[in-house]
C-alpha cells in the first residue's frame, strides 16, 4: 500500500534534494557562526556594567541585530535578491539561498550567545580580572569555556532554524527539499512528494536535536 502511494516519487531527486538542504544548512551555519558568535562577545561586553561597557556601541549593534531578526525571512529573501546576486552572481539555487539564510542566522545566532554569556558566573570573571587578565584572556579563558554547553545549545537551535528557512527558500527557487516541496508537492499537488520532504525535514530536525543535546550533556559534565 505505502509503495502504491509512493509511486510518483523520484528518489534520485529526493537525494539531491536533501544533498542540497544539507549543504545549504551547513553552509549558512558556519557563516552564522563565524559572524554571530564576535557579533554576540560584542554585544555582551559592551552591555551595561560589563568589561567594555559602551552603551553607544551596544546601542548601534544591537538595533542592527534587532532589525535583521524582526523581518520575516520570506521578505528577507526577496529584499535580499540584489545583494545576493552582486554577491554570488544568481539569486537561484543552493548557493543564491546561502546569504539571505546568514543574514538571517548570525543575528539569531549574536542574541543567544550574548544569553548565554550572562548565565555565566561573574564571580569567574571578576576573579580571573582580578589575576591581572585582559579583556581577551578573559573571553578565551573564562567567558567562552564556561558558557560553551549555552553556545552549543545555541548553535543547535541555530541549526534548526536554518533548517526551516532553508525549506523556505524554496518559494523563490533556493533549491533543496523545500523548492522540492513547493514544485512537486504544492504546484503540481503530489502528495507524495510533499510527505516525504516533510518527513526528511522532521527527521533533520531530530537528529539536529539529539547531536545538540548530546553534545551538552557532554560538556555540561566535563
Amino acid at each position: 500500500m505505502i509503495e502504491s502511494l509512493l509511486t510518483g516519487v523520484d528518489w534520485p531527486q529526493i537525494g539531491m534534494a536533501s544533498w542540497d538542504t544539507l549543504i545549504m544548512v551547513g553552509v549558512s551555519l558556519f557563516f552564522s557562526v563565524l559572524l554571530g558568535l564576535p557579533a554576540g562577545v560584542l554585544l555582551f561586553l559592551t552591555g551595561k556594567g560589563q568589561l567594555l561597557e559602551q552603551p553607544v556601541a551596544y546601542a548601534i549593534l544591537s538595533f542592527v541585530v534587532n532589525v535583521l531578526r524582526s523581518i520575516p525571512f520570506i521578505i528577507l529573501l526577496i529584499v535580499m535578491i540584489p545583494v545576493t546576486v552582486m554577491l554570488i552572481g544568481t539569486s537561484l539555487g543552493v548557493a543564491g539561498a546561502i546569504p539571505p539564510l546568514v543574514a538571517g542566522g548570525a543575528p539569531f545566532f549574536a542574541r543567544l550567545v550574548e544569553t548565554s554569556m550572562r548565565e555565566v558566573d561573574r564571580g569567574i570573571i571578576e576573579a580571573t580580572r582580578a589575576m591581572g587578565a585582559s579583556v581577551r584572556q578573559v573571553i578565551f579563558g573564562a567567558l567562552l569555556p564556561e558558557a560553551l554547553p549555552g553556545l552549543i545549545a545555541g548553535i543547535t537551535v541555530t541549526a534548526i532554524t536554518l533548517v526551516s528557512y532553508a525549506a523556505m527558500s524554496g518559494v523563490v527557487g533556493g533549491g533543496g527539499l523545500g523548492d522540492l516541496a513547493i514544485r512537486y508537492g504544492y504546484q503540481r499537488f503530489q502528495t507524495d512528494v510533499m510527505i516525504i520532504t516533510v518527513s526528511l525535514l522532521v527527521v533533520f530536525v531530530q537528529l539536529l536535536q539529539m547531536l545538540g543535546d548530546r553534545l551538552v550533556l557532554y560538556f555540561s559534565h566535563r
